[in-house]
């Protein structure tokens, strides 16, 4: 859905983000460009969904996309599907699958999985978006070169196993809370190590990344709809209410010397706030030593 040839004439007037519940088969760029097309605004996601993915992708409008930042460290849930007994060059099902491996029972996945929790070192996937000297991983293994990706540090909350697909053969359902970084495809791969045995990911649902919740998306297929401007401004989440911090109270002079760029004196902790200007939220202020400075401006 690139290439738009009709352009709007109206464009939205609140920034913020939409929660979009992205359909399997779909790359996370195409939910972006019709969003950009429909909005008339910059747009950019946080945290990219593989096609083979569906579920929870936040998306921010406008100047909201400035505070990705404070969203690298959101917990995030998925429910996986994890096929025993085959391999794959992409850890998934849409790869060159390779048969082969015994297929564990429930009792035996559950013995291993707390194994896991906590910080465990992961090496990513070679299909990835991993930069390595300027060129994406999955470029550079769709060309048939061999490269070695650094095992990088991730967090996982916690797993459970919630059973046997019904659907799908020698395949488990799992729930998996993590933290930002962390590779599906990897943990299928590593689970399965620790059995002695192969495995690849072979369905992905985001159910949350951080405070964007699946059941409150919106379908990708409303966006399909054309919605107008004045609808897509009822979808949209203001920017300070996906924001964990509290509000930083100044008087009319301690803001106009905050907006100026200065630090000013305040009583709170170390931390960042949320500040407003006329009423209208106006970015995120840091606050250290008693000092308090404006981080990110929204306009």
């Amino acid at each position: 859905m690139t290439g738009y040839t009709v352009k709007r004439t109206e464009k939205i007037k609140t920034f913020g983000f939409f929660n979009v519940n992205k359909p399997s088969g779909l790359v996370s760029s195409t939910v972006v460009n019709k969003l950009k097309w429909l909005t008339g605004v910059p747009c950019g996601h946080m945290g990219t969904l593989d096609p083979l993915a569906s579920g929870v992708l936040p998306v921010g409008v406008g100047n909201a996309t400035r505070l990705f930042d404070y969203f690298l460290e959101k917990e995030k849930e998925y429910i996986a599907e994890f096929t025993f007994g085959v391999d794959s060059d992409t850890l998934d099902s849409t790869g060159n699958l390779v048969y082969g491996g015994h297929v564990p029972d429930e009792t035996q996945i559950s013995s291993v999985l707390p194994s896991f929790f906590g910080d465990i070192m992961q090496v990513p996937p070679k299909y990835s978006a991993k930069n390595i000297n300027g060129r994406r991983g999955y470029d550079l293994a769709r060309a048939g070169i061999d490269f070695e990706l650094p095992p990088k540090k991730v967090h996982i909350y916690g797993m459970e196993l919630l059973g046997k697909s019904t659907e799908k053969e020698n395949t488990y359902r799992v729930k998996i809370r993590c933290g930002g970084g962390t590779y599906i495809h990897s943990l299928a791969r590593d689970i399965a190590a620790a059995l002695d045995t192969k495995a690849v990911m072979s369905s992905l649902c985001r159910t949350q990344s951080g405070c964007f919740l699946l059941p409150e998306a919106i379908d990708f297929s409303v966006l399909e709809s054309d919605p107008s401007v004045a609808a897509l401004e009822e979808l949209i989440i203001p920017t300070e209410r996906v924001l964990p911090f509290d509000d930083l109270l100044l008087t009319e002079r301690q803001s106009e010397k905050l907006y100026n760029g200065q630090r000013v004196a305040v009583d709170e902790e170390d931390g960042l706030y949320k500040i407003y200007r006329d009423g209208e939220f106006y970015g995120v202020a840091e606050v250290v030593n008693g000092q308090a400075k404006a981080k990110t401006k929204l306009c």
